[in-house]
């Protein structure tokens, strides 16, 4: 139950940051915008740990394989991506067009065990619902 409320949690909050940061690329740049939101989202971090843990930031040296540290820059490109799709298309066809890409992408991360990810057995109700999932953005386009 509570992964389904965060990961619903967190769809609503990618939402919302997408119309923010568009708004805020409107009034100034990209580059800025996504600059501010990784520089926000930098001093969130910080504050968060020194409340909840402070485990010790010398584990980054040690993680592997070292393309796992990647996140950051693929961060960076996500909040790029995500203002240009929300300016583009507006918030609901972009995020409907995310979601859909980010479950083909999920899958296929699990069916090709890539990443160190546990591989999931090829399922035909999944290739299905993605086809639902695509007609629906027809649909809701049209």
């Amino acid at each position: 139950m509570f992964g389904t409320l965060i990961s619903l949690l967190s769809g609503i909050l990618m939402s919302v940051q997408g119309v923010l940061n568009a708004e805020v690329t409107k009034q100034t740049s990209v580059w800025v915008s996504a600059g501010w939101v990784q520089l926000t989202a930098f001093a969130t971090c910080v504050i968060l740990w020194l409340f909840t843990g402070r485990e010790p930031v010398s584990g980054l040296f040690s993680v592997s394989p070292w393309y796992m540290l990647t996140g950051g820059i693929l961060g960076a490109f996500i909040t790029y991506t995500v203002i240009q799709g929300m300016n583009s298309l507006g918030p609901a066809r972009a995020v409907m067009l995310i979601v859909v890409s980010q479950l083909l992408a999920a899958y296929l991360i699990e069916a090709f065990g890539i990443f160190g990810v546990e591989k999931v057995p090829f399922a035909w109700r999944r290739v299905v619902g993605m086809g639902l999932a695509l007609a629906g953005i027809i649909i809701f386009k049209w």
